[in-house]
């Protein structure tokens, strides 16, 4: 009797286990070792690309390639925005026109002219995307 519980409490609960995953961000094309490099995971355009985030992590830049890593991210719609904040001053520096001074990317590596990416054109389903690439400049 005891293995049967144990059987159905372990088969209740084994789907919970795969509900949440880590997500893996690579930021390339990073240019200089100076500052940190920004990771920002959002669930929806209120606040995409350069709002508060549900999830946000520095790493120390580093010529070439920085990895972050989100943990427990459950399955949903997300967008990604990263930023190389030179001066560490927590945001991503803009122009009067609020053109980013500082190299900027999103997911989908979407870089439209003149204005600032949508999360519609960043977003992607997380777990089917569990490893994003993002190019900065």
């Amino acid at each position: 009797m005891r293995s049967v519980i144990g059987l159905v409490v372990s088969l209740i609960f084994v789907p919970f286990a795969a509900i949440s995953a880590d997500l893996a961000v690579q930021v390339n094309g990073i240019k200089s070792d100076k500052g940190r490099i920004g990771c920002s995971l959002h669930l929806s355009g209120d606040t995409f690309p350069m709002g508060e985030a549900a999830l946000q992590q520095w790493q120390p830049a580093q010529k070439g390639t920085v990895s972050c890593v989100f943990s427990n991210v459950s399955p949903g719609m997300y967008a990604i925005a990263v930023s190389h904040d030179l001066n560490e001053n927590g945001m991503t520096d803009t122009n009067f026109l609020g053109i980013p001074k500082e190299d900027w990317g999103v997911s989908n590596n979407v870089r439209p002219t003149m204005r600032a990416p949508t999360f519609d054109e960043a977003k992607f389903q997380f777990p089917n995307a569990n490893s994003i690439e993002i190019s900065i400049d």
